[in-house]
C-alpha cells in the first residue's frame, strides 16, 4: 500500500481560451495551473476537478490526450504531469422534495463516461458550460444516472447554511431527498469536523471526506485526506471510500471548524454573534440571520455511541498566518518544496532561520493547538492569534 494526498473538490475558473466555468472562481484556476500548483506547491497526488462536465473543459482534456500529455488510466482517472485527476461535476438539486437547494459531487471513472454524463446533463439544465448549475431532475434520479455510469455520488459541504444537504435542503434526514444506499461518502465542509458530524446518527454509515472547495489556487488543499491504496486511481478511491480490501482513508486534514465562515450564527448585517433562539439581532435590530453550522448540528444531534473514524487533524492554512505574504511563502517553498511540509513537518529552528521568528512561532503554535481563534460566521472566516498576543 501507498499513502497519497487527495483533494477531491477543486473548481475550474476559466478554460484555456478564457471562457468562464466557475464564475466566482479565480481566472488563474485553469486546468494546467491547477495541475502544476496542486502537485508542485501543495504536494497532492490525486485531485478531483469537479467542473469536467463543461464541454470546453472536455475539449481541452481531449486535446491533451491527443498530444500525449494526458493519459487515461486503466483503473480509472486520468494522469498528467505525475498527478491523477478524477473527473467530477458539482450540481445543484432543488426538486419538490427539497426545502432548499443542495449541492452534490458526482465523479466518473473515464472521460468517455463524463462525456455521456455531460450530454445527459445538457438535456436537464440550462447552461452546461458553467459549474454548480441546477439540474431539473430529482435527487434519486441523478444518483441512479451516476451509478449507471460507474460513478461515485457525494453530497457536498453538507452543513453549509446555503445550498447544502442539512444547511438548507432537508428538514432532518437525507432520506427525504436521496436514496441512502446510493451515497458513497459525505463531504463535511470547512465549518465542521468529524467529531461534530458524528453527533448525527444517520451519518455513521458513511465515510467522511474533507476537501478544499477551492475557488483560487491558494485555497487548494486547505482541506484534504490521506488515502492508503495500491495506486492513485478512481477504482482505488472507490475502495478507500468503502473501506474494502485494506484500502481506507488514513486521516482527514481540515481547518479548525472555528475558522470556517459559517461556523457561528451571526447577524448578517453587523456580524454580532446570536444565540439560537434570537430571531432579531440584539446588537443592531436586524432581522435577517442565518443559522450557523454548530447550531444546526446541535439541532440534529442524536444520543448514542460514535463509530471509529480516522483521525481528524486540524491545520491552519498558511494564508491565515499573520504576516505570511507571497514573498515569505516563496522563501519557504524554495527550501521546503510544498506547503504540507511547511505546515506539518518543517523544523521550527529551520523555519526561524528563513522567516521572521514571529511567523515561525505562529506555525509552531498552530501545530500545538496553541492559537487563539476568533470564530467565523455569516460569510466571514475566523482569525488567528497566539494566546499571548494582545
Amino acid at each position: 500500500m501507498i499513502r497519497i494526498f487527495t483533494d477531491l473538490h477543486i473548481h475550474i475558473g476559466r478554460t484555456a481560451s478564457g471562457k468562464a466555468v466557475k464564475i466566482t472562481g479565480s481566472r488563474t484556476l485553469t486546468l494546467l495551473n491547477i495541475i502544476e500548483y496542486a502537485s508542485f506547491q501543495k504536494g497532492l497526488n490525486m485531485i478531483g476537478i469537479i467542473d469536467c462536465h463543461s464541454p470546453e473543459v472536455l475539449m481541452e482534456m481531449d486535446q491533451y490526450i491527443a498530444e500525449g500529455r494526458m493519459v487515461q488510466k486503466n483503473s480509472g482517472g486520468l494522469e498528467m504531469d505525475g498527478i491523477t485527476i478524477i473527473p467530477g461535476s458539482e450540481l445543484e438539486i432543488y426538486d419538490d422534495t427539497c426545502k432548499g437547494p443542495i449541492h452534490v459531487l458526482c465523479y466518473l471513472p473515464t472521460l468517455e463516461a463524463m462525456k455521456e454524463f455531460s450530454l445527459w446533463l445538457s438535456n436537464n439544465m440550462k447552461n452546461i458550460q458553467l459549474s454548480s448549475q441546477r439540474i431539473y431532475v430529482k435527487g434519486a434520479e441523478l444518483q441512479h444516472k451516476v451509478k449507471g455510469l460507474g460513478g461515485l455520488f457525494i453530497p457536498a459541504h453538507i452543513f453549509t447554511p446555503f445550498k447544502s444537504l442539512y444547511g438548507s435542503g432537508v428538514k432532518s434526514s437525507l432520506s427525504e431527498v436521496f436514496d441512502p444506499a446510493l451515497i458513497d461518502a459525505v463531504e463535511l465542509g470547512l465549518s465542521s469536523n468529524t467529531m461534530m458530524a458524528d453527533n448525527i446518527k444517520e451519518l455513521h454509515d458513511y465515510t467522511f471526506v474533507t476537501n478544499s472547495d477551492a475557488h483560487s489556487l491558494a485555497k487548494i488543499a486547505r482541506e484534504y485526506q490521506i488515502l492508503e491504496v495500491e495506486e492513485a486511481s478512481f477504482h482505488e478511491l472507490e475502495k478507500a471510500l468503502k473501506g474494502v480490501d485494506g484500502r481506507r482513508i488514513a486521516a482527514n486534514y481540515g481547518m479548525d471548524p472555528l475558522l470556517g465562515k459559517y461556523h457561528e450564527t451571526v447577524c448578517l448585517k453587523c456580524h454580532h454573534p446570536l444565540r439560537d433562539e434570537e430571531a432579531v439581532c440584539s446588537g443592531c435590530g436586524y432581522k435577517n440571520t442565518k443559522k450557523g453550522v454548530a447550531a444546526r448540528i446541535s439541532e440534529l444531534s442524536t444520543p448514542g455511541d460514535k463509530p471509529e473514524r480516522p483521525p481528524y487533524i486540524h491545520q491552519v492554512p498558511l494564508e491565515f498566518i499573520p504576516g505570511l505574504g507571497k514573498k515569505t511563502l516563496e522563501k519557504l517553498l524554495h527550501y521546503f518544496s510544498t506547503e504540507m511540509q511547511i505546515i506539518h513537518e518543517a523544523p521550527y529552528e529551520k523555519l526561524a532561520e528563513i522567516v521572521p521568528v514571529q511567523i515561525a512561532d505562529y506555525i509552531q503554535a498552530a501545530r500545538e493547538d496553541k492559537l487563539t481563534l476568533t470564530i467565523g460566521g455569516g460569510g466571514r472566516y475566523g482569525r488567528v492569534s497566539k494566546k499571548n498576543d494582545e
